[in-house]
Formats: C-alpha cells, sequence, structure tokens
C-alpha cells in the first residue's frame, strides 16, 4: 500500500540559516504521529510548510500515490490536508456557524447535508450544548474542541495539530486527547507537535523528532 505522504529532500532556509534538512517524512494512511524536538527546532514551520502556509524545496512529494508540488501548493493538498494552530482563532458568529465555516467556503454539499454533517461534529466534540454560543466567550479547551470539530468536519485526509493540549489543563486537557484516537479510527492521518507525555503515550502513536533539521524518526 502507498504512503499517503511521502516527501524527500525538504529544505527550508531563513536566510542563511537552514532550519530543515529532511531526507525523507513519510506519513502513512489513518495514523497517528507525535513530532517532538527542541524549541526552535521547526517543528510547527513543517506542519505549516505541509499546510501551505510556509514554503519550502522539496526533491519530490507523493501524496496518494500522485506526484504533487509544494509550490504553487496545489487544491490536491488544500482539500485534503487541514491545519489546526496551537491558539485556534474563533470567527464571528455562534460555534455551529464557526464548525460550518469550511463547508461553506468550499460549498460542501447542500445545506441540509452541512446541517447535518455540523451535528455530527459538535457531537463528536461534545460541543452540542454550546452551539448557540457566541464562539468567542469560549473557555480555552471549549475553543481547542470546537477547532477540532472544524477540522473534523472537513473530512481531511492528514490532520495537522500544533499542541493541541498546550494550554489546557485538568479535564478540558483530557477532553481533547479523548478526541485524538477517534480521528484516526475515521481514516484520517494525525501529525501533532507535542510535548504532552500522555499525548505521546497514546496506542499505536509514532514518534518523530527533529534534531538540527534532520527527523528521526522514534521506536522507543
Amino acid at each position: 500500500m502507498n504512503p499517503l505522504l511521502q516527501i524527500t529532500g525538504l529544505r527550508k532556509s531563513f536566510g542563511a540559516r537552514e532550519l530543515l534538512n529532511i531526507d525523507e517524512l513519510t506519513i502513512q494512511a489513518a495514523q497517528a504521529y507525535v513530532l517532538t524536538g527542541m524549541n526552535g527546532s521547526g517543528k510547527s514551520t513543517l506542519l505549516r510548510i505541509l499546510a501551505g502556509l510556509e514554503q519550502a524545496h522539496t526533491r519530490q512529494l507523493m501524496f496518494a500515490g500522485e506526484v504533487c508540488k509544494l509550490i504553487p501548493y496545489p487544491r490536491q493538498l488544500r482539500e485534503a490536508i487541514v491545519y489546526v494552530h496551537q491558539h485556534p482563532v474563533m470567527f464571528s458568529g455562534t460555534v455551529a456557524d464557526n464548525i460550518a465555516y469550511g463547508l461553506r467556503l468550499r460549498k460542501s454539499g447542500q445545506l441540509r447535508e452541512q446541517i447535518e454533517l455540523v451535528a455530527q461534529a459538535m457531537q463528536w466534540a461534545g460541543v452540542t450544548h454550546l452551539q448557540q454560543h457566541a464562539a468567542r466567550t469560549l473557555s480555552g479547551g471549549e475553543k481547542q474542541r470546537v477547532a477540532l470539530a472544524r477540522a473534523k468536519v472537513l473530512q481531511p485526509r492528514l490532520l495537522l495539530l500544533d499542541e493541541p493540549t498546550s494550554n489546557l489543563d485538568g479535564e478540558a486537557r483530557e477532553q481533547v486527547i479523548a478526541l485524538i484516537p477517534s480521528l484516526t479510527q475515521a481514516g484520517s492521518s494525525v501529525i501533532m507537535v507535542c510535548h504532552d507525555r500522555e499525548l505521546i503515550a497514546l496506542p499505536d502513536m509514532h514518534r518523530l523528532k527533529l534534531r538540527d533539521g534532520k527527523l528521526e524518526v522514534r521506536t522507543t
């Protein structure tokens, strides 16, 4: 079976400083990966490159068995890859409006189908009771779950999460961690930047580490 994503020869520099020099990055379908490394090692930059928010040079990129380019960022990747920022932005309007945003932007399906998909995503994230609340008034944990629902409703093939639990504690953190396994069960691959030991220790989690610009596959 072909990997979902395979990149060879990824290079990213800022001026004279080479931040990333990755020989190969391989992501399998419906698998979860945690990406660790020292502060400033390029973890978030790598996610932003994969999401089309930063430019980088690659020797070759294969997505779902097809050759792609990162520059210009192709529609195929834009529709398949979703990025969730460490501090997710809530748009004006209700929680339901926020979760429906991407569907409406993409004009995905009929209105009735959108409403049903949003309802399913809210139930999955445990935010149905908040659906008519103004999204910008939510707590940090609630915003993170809304952001995850807003991403999941688009049924991404690859979901990029930047420190999904870094600003959470207690029950809010546990609620977000509990959502992660169901993403791969639904068929999405997930790459997470994090240092949360409980997230790293989730079953079937693959470990990647950036060190001096190189990508290491960790087995322990």
